[in-house]
């Protein structure tokens, strides 16, 4: 498989990259903004969102590789993963996949217990800012390691 295009407009490209920033900072917690962004980059399948974010996790934020393997099964993981990132995984998860074409009440409300109105602004932030990569990434066909623009 080979890139379709490498091309991204810079001001898009900057425009993403600044967006993920804001939305990152104001949620205040590097790791869980990372499990986020594996999670919802497992879910589109996009190979080089997965290898940039496991990269960041692990070098940068010392996530451990257990709780990397186990992301896509955190249901089943046990005490794993808190309560507070179990409510934003399945927030990613909703908004992510958009079965029924909006997020459950029940959803948003688990999540609103553990995130104040700005925390949940800034997680739906990163929610989508990844989707959006993710999305430009699968569809150019950019491959793990490949250039990002």
């Amino acid at each position: 498989m080979t890139a379709r295009t490498t091309v991204l407009a810079p001001q898009v490209r900057d425009a993403m990259v600044a967006l993920g920033a804001a939305a990152k900072k104001g949620l205040g917690d590097p790791v869980l903004a990372e499990l986020v962004m594996i999670r919802a980059s497992q879910i589109n399948a996009c190979a080089f969102c997965l290898d940039m974010h496991v990269d960041v996790a692990v070098e940068k934020n010392g996530e451990g590789a257990e709780r990397i393997a186990l992301l896509s099964a955190w249901r089943e993981a046990g005490e794993l993963y808190s309560e507070r990132e179990r409510a934003a995984l399945a927030l990613t998860e909703a908004v992510t996949v958009l079965t029924d074409g909006f997020v459950p009440d029940d959803v948003f409300e688990q999540a609103a217990k553990y995130f104040d109105e700005a925390e949940l602004a800034h997680l739906l932030g990163v929610i989508t800012v990844i989707n959006s990569w993710n999305r430009l990434m699968v569809s150019r066909r950019i491959e793990p390691g490949g250039p990002a623009w």
